[in-house]
């Protein structure tokens, strides 16, 4: 790493460096070296940290999700000791599982503010590495559609299954067909609380402008693949289009993701939304239980892929209709879960 231009890591709409350490002292299994130096950060005040004045000198309270704890309290215990001694601070952390706030205190303001501050930062650094337990997404499982799917499937089966890779467990479950805006790790009550009133916020200030207050009607028709080359394809998926021509839809999805990126609830990964339905993943083939889901976030899977040549699937299929569907809400979908209807549990709607 170049130590004149180190990296930048963005929290609550400030730029803090990742500045490289080295320190001998204990072992860093657990801090991937997102600890900074002890003077990093105590000049640099955090405008979201509110620090109170005690008979004993000060102290912030921070709200942290309990499975973050132990990102905090380290192997052994070692991050908090470290953090406590080089900000000369102490750290009080709810016992794991328990919902809670974690209280800095100290004998000067700035050491506070420093402990806060490397706190915001680790929990941002080891939060991108959850898995994410939820999606915005729209519902296309409305039985013609689910109908029509089926019809694919069979057809795909019937004329190309002695292509190379192609099997029944490569298809999506019908009743989990969706258009995933984007995904979301949210790890208690208080943060799925807060996604939802993010939601119906967004209702008021620009999903009902946009679509005057109406369903959208979308085609899905087609289909599409996302790798470079169409003989080891990964995901195949079916393209998705307002009816009327309209970027109608681009446009709620687009400002949907850019306002939960700007809350902090989700992390931007492309310019636009890419809007597809998932229909094939060579993820499903590797375990019979894995979740139907897209795989919009980019983020490859710990499990070896076994590709399929999808040649003949895109020129026989090229366009294909699944059929028309009105998309009339916009769902906080929980990942791993199911409703009665065969969908995703739903957190939240607009």
């Amino acid at each position: 790493m170049d130590v004149l231009r180190p990296p930048l890591i963005r929290i609550g709409g400030r730029v803090y460096r990742k500045n490289l350490i080295q320190d001998q002292a204990f072992p860093r299994e657990e801090e991937d070296d997102f600890c900074a130096g002890p003077s990093d950060c105590t000049d640099e005040p955090c405008d979201a940290c509110v620090v109170e004045e005690t008979e004993r000198g000060f102290q912030c309270r921070v709200e942290v999700p309990s499975p973050l704890y132990k990102y905090i309290i380290g192997k052994k215990g070692e991050t908090k000791k470290r953090l406590e001694a080089e900000t000369r601070t102490s750290i009080s952390i709810p016992k794991p599982g328990v919902e809670g706030e974690i209280v800095i205190t100290g004998q000067h303001r700035s050491g506070v503010i420093s402990a806060r501050t490397r706190i915001d930062v680790l929990l941002d650094s080891f939060r991108k590495k959850q898995p994410f337990t939820h999606f915005l997404s729209f519902a296309l499982n409305q039985p013609a559609i689910q109908e029509r799917f089926l019809q694919f499937k069979e057809e795909v089966l019937e004329k190309c299954s002695k292509d190379q890779g192609v099997s029944s467990s490569l298809f999506q479950n019908p009743a989990k067909l969706h258009l995933t805006l984007g995904t979301l790790v949210l790890l208690n009550e208080q943060e799925i609380q807060k996604a939802c009133d993010l939601l119906q916020r967004c209702k008021e200030d620009f999903v009902d402008q946009i679509t005057g207050g109406q369903p959208l009607t979308v085609e899905v028709a087609g289909v599409e693949y996302m790798n470079d080359d169409p003989a080891m394809t990964d995901v195949l998926y079916a393209k998705v289009q307002m009816k009327d021509g309209s970027d109608r839809l681009q446009m709620v999805a687009d400002q949907l993701v850019e306002r939960f990126v700007a809350s902090g609830l989700m992390l931007k990964e492309w310019d636009r939304v890419k809007l597809h339905a998932t229909v094939m993943n060579t993820l499903f083939r590797k375990d019979p239980t894995e979740e139907r889901n897209n795989t919009m976030t980019g983020k490859s899977s710990f499990k070896e892929r076994e590709s399929f040549n999808g040649q003949n699937i895109l020129k026989l299929f090229e366009n294909f209709h699944f059929g028309e569907v009105q998309l009339d809400s916009v769902r906080l979908s929980q990942r791993f879960s199911s409703d009665a209807s065969g969908y995703y549990a739903t957190s939240g709607q607009l």
